[in-house]
């Protein structure tokens, strides 16, 4: 990366660098265990540095510099609304927050008016396992137990119990028919093992489809085991 100081902090609130610009360099969203973790695991050569966001900047100084890395200080959604997101950037979540729904809103409040809502009742009905949220969002898994945070997510089988796997649940998701609301999915694609993400275009194909029909939607984001659903309305002015 000609130009860049892989010492310096860079803030969110400015777009990335020269060096960076157009180009799809990983973004994984915080650095605690699970974004070290993904660190560790995706960045492994010199040709596929990373981007590492984090409101902590000790958390940033504290990543090793073994690996090339560019880390930005600030809100990871101040980071992304400052950004150019190309459909082949890749998007690792590694904060206990749901980015892409987090991004819609954002997304939307910019053109008409995105509102939150609770995710209705009715969806804990068909989803594994749920589990709900003060604030009304949702989270889904196949799972009873903790899962190991290095699981290559196999096809056919889970790795803990050994059995075979029930229906993925992003297509469960993709299935539900909730009255009165639509639908949107984002998969959570594994990038390496316990790594997950998706990519700029997923997000702007679902946002699409929200922008084309204003109403109440469910966005939800799922790999194969896990979910969690959130819940918006989306009013278009014009």
């Amino acid at each position: 990366m000609v130009g860049w100081n892989p010492a310096q902090v860079w803030p969110a609130e400015e777009p990335l660098p020269e060096p960076l610009k157009g180009k799809a360099w990983p973004w994984i969203l915080g650095a605690g265990r699970f974004g070290l973790l993904a660190v560790q695991r995706l960045i492994t050569d010199t040709d596929h540095p990373a981007v590492v966001v984090d409101g902590n900047r000790q958390r940033l100084m504290n990543i090793s510099e073994d690996r090339p890395l560019v880390k930005v200080h600030g809100d990871i959604f101040v980071f992304l609304s400052n950004q150019a997101l190309a459909d082949d950037q890749w998007i690792i979540p590694a904060v206990p927050v749901h980015v892409a729904y987090g991004w819609m809103l954002m997304e939307l409040g910019k053109k008409g008016i995105a509102r939150r809502l609770s995710v209705p009742d009715i969806v804990d009905n068909h989803v594994p396992h749920p589990l709900r949220t003060p604030a009304g969002t949702v989270y889904a898994s196949h799972a009873t137990f903790r899962c190991p945070d290095d699981c290559p997510e196999p096809e056919d089988h889970c790795t803990v119990t050994k059995k075979p796997r029930p229906e993925k649940l992003y297509q469960t998701l993709r299935h539900l028919t909730i009255p009165a609301f639509g639908t949107v999915v984002i998969q959570s694609r594994q990038l390496a093992p316990g790594v997950g993400g998706y990519t700029g275009g997923h997000l702007k194909e679902a946002l699409r489809i929200i922008e084309a029909s204003p109403g109440p939607y469910l966005v939800a984001t799922s790999c194969s085991c896990h979910a969690v659903i959130d819940a918006l309305s989306w009013e278009d002015p014009f």
